[in-house]
């Protein structure tokens, strides 16, 4: 068969994999439609809650100055501030999606709970009582399902804050808010809510249920729910569907919460629930860094070091991590001081596949303290175009074919998925003398270039060399085949070209040295980008070797320790924040 025929096979199972999601997803809306125009012409069985009798604890750090900041009229949410003048924030213009999100989903209640000052409690209460009055939950954004649903633990784990003092007016208005909030969630639920959201609504109305009174039915009923959607998501290796590690922090800083409520009400916790905690707590662990970050892969941006910290307090100290969790399709290998965390797994689809990246076969490398290969990562509050550009294959350490990325993203409903991507991938790895020894496969490229990625890595016991080799097999050779190999470098790595560009020395801030090498391959150091700096993204470099998959199949790399560095290297330090970014993490 043609390639012309080939491609136009493609694009029309493209097309009809959106249009299937397309005419799913409007299903499962009018059914929930339907069944709350019957909840509500049908009543009966529906206790309204009368008392709070608990509020969970907030597992979220707080700073007290941003409870200032927003009574003078500074609201500063998803990296952009917006200031009011004295209106009311609901009434402003957002200045990004991600900041309205958050505005509506009362996440900053915390700031002003850890004020603890009567100025603070009394602006939080006229915020929350004009947000009531006012009716502003018939917003678009405020009434999507993962924004109502924070907004829901928000006020109950914040309600100390907002009731203490007040009148019995505002104790009933809030209640009621409350409990409706809660009811309309829990009718969202039947309807098109899926992915992450889904979740995300359970743990709020379960949060509800056990928090007010009068909800021991429902209370029952969720514990199931809730149970057989976590045995869903989250995969018994302990990774969820979306195979995105910040999922991962989110989940647990809501379950461990609701954990707790259950135990301090004297209730079992579902059993469901206290199985996923303990399968994400070691998960999260695979990613885990010498610096304490976690790898960048499928959505992962900024590791926080202060939520990991408050995880740690939950977690057994003592626990390795796991090495490899075939579900999830992650792998970590060690060697004395160094790791490798590698993605090879299958690409999420569905509403789990929002955030994905088509990184399979990527890696990332650190030496002790210091990461050394790493991925662009993604910036949540970035522009869209970055945010795309971040999912792309150019954009993580593996091979690139064709310009082109292994996976394909397509709009769905308002939505940037995944609708094409590896679904054939194959994983190994042993022991052997030398090293931890790990070869993996992908057929991300099968279907457009009639391509297979394979993949050997090798790390020696010592830690000291990290050995790689990269073969692309071809079903019906073209004439030629463009690839590039790219291994983004920490913003705090130094790259030097030396050996008339058939190496390149690395300079590390803790004094090492490393070289990389490919067997005498042209190399060369481009400039990228790096998405999850703390102080904001940062230009960093790349190095980049490229070939002709055609004529050279299998290429094989080399990364070895070479010694300490210098005292030009011990002055070294990362460049500045990057002001204006470029728009492609592969093309700087």
């Amino acid at each position: 068969m043609s390639t012309g025929h080939i491609g136009a096979l493609n694009g029309w199972s493209e097309r009809r994999g959106l249009a299937q999601a397309a005419i799913g997803r409007a299903a499962r809306r009018t059914r929930g439609q339907l069944f709350g125009i019957a909840r509500r012409l049908w009543p009966f069985g529906r206790s309204a809650a009368t008392r709070l009798l608990f509020a969970p604890h907030d597992l979220r750090t707080a700073d007290p100055t941003t409870a200032a900041d927003i009574y003078a009229g500074y609201y500063a949410f998803a990296g952009r501030t917006l200031r009011t003048h004295g209106e009311s924030p609901f009434d402003s213009a957002p200045p990004s999606e991600a900041w309205a999100e958050a505005l509506f989903g009362f996440g900053w209640l915390r700031h002003m709970h850890a004020a603890n000052t009567a100025l603070a409690r009394a602006n939080a209460r006229a915020l929350v009582e004009d947000f009531i009055a006012r009716k502003r939950e018939r917003g678009e954004i405020a009434r999507r399902p993962a924004v109502a649903a924070r907004r829901l633990i928000s006020l109950l784990s914040h309600s100390p804050l907002l009731l203490e003092g007040a009148d019995h007016v505002f104790y009933d208005r809030f209640l009621r808010h409350v409990w409706r909030l809660a009811d309309r969630l829990h009718l969202e639920l039947a309807g098109a809510v899926e992915g992450g959201a889904r979740l995300n609504c359970l743990i709020a109305v379960s949060f509800a249920a056990i928090c007010l009174d009068g909800q021991d039915g429902r209370r029952r009923r969720l514990d199931h729910l809730l149970s057989d959607e976590l045995d869903h998501q989250i995969l018994p290796d302990g990774g969820h569907l979306s195979r995105n590690p910040r999922i991962l922090i989110e989940l647990l800083l809501d379950l461990l919460p609701l954990r707790e409520t259950f135990m301090a009400r004297g209730i079992e916790p579902p059993r469901g629930m206290l199985m996923a905690i303990e399968r994400m707590m070691p998960h999260l662990r695979l990613f885990r860094h010498g610096d304490g970050a976690l790898a960048l892969f499928n959505g992962m941006g900024t590791t926080p070091p202060d939520l990991m910290a408050t995880l740690a307090a939950y977690d057994d100290a003592r626990a390795r991590p796991i090495e490899q969790a075939g579900y999830s399709g992650y792998s970590r290998l060690t060697g004395e001081r160094a790791l490798v965390v590698i993605e090879a797994g299958a690409t999420p689809r569905g509403a789990y596949s929002v955030e994905a990246h088509a990184g399979c076969l990527s890696f990332e490398f650190s030496s002790g303290a210091q990461r050394i290969v790493v991925n662009c990562g993604t910036s949540r509050y970035g522009s869209a175009e970055l945010r795309q550009a971040a999912r792309s294959t150019a954009a993580h350490s593996t091979l690139t074919l064709a310009d082109r990325s292994s996976a394909t993203f397509g709009r769905v409903l308002g939505e940037t998925r995944v609708i094409a991507g590896p679904t054939d991938v194959r994983v190994a790895r042993q022991d052997t003398e030398t090293g931890p020894e790990w070869v993996g496969s992908h057929d991300g490229y099968r279907r457009s270039l009639g391509a297979v990625h394979t993949r050997r890595i090798l790390l020696a016991r010592d830690g000291a060399a990290l050995s790689g080799e990269d073969e692309v097999t071809l079903s019906e050779p073209p004439p030629n085949m463009p690839a590039v190999a790219r291994f983004h470098l920490h913003p705090a790595v130094r790259a030097s070209l030396v050996r008339d560009g058939e190496a390149v020395m690395l300079a590390l801030p803790n004094g090492e040295v490393w070289s990389f090498e490919a067997q005498g391959l042209p190399l060369s150091v481009e400039e990228s980008i790096f998405l999850a700096a703390a102080d904001g993204r940062r230009r960093t470099e790349q190095i980049s070797l490229t070939f002709d998959a055609v004529a050279t199949p299998r290429i094989a790399w080399r990364f070895s320790r070479v010694g300490a560095a210098g005292p030009a290297s011990a002055r070294f330090r990362p460049p500045p924040p990057e002001e204006t970014p470029p728009e492609s993490p592969a093309e700087p």
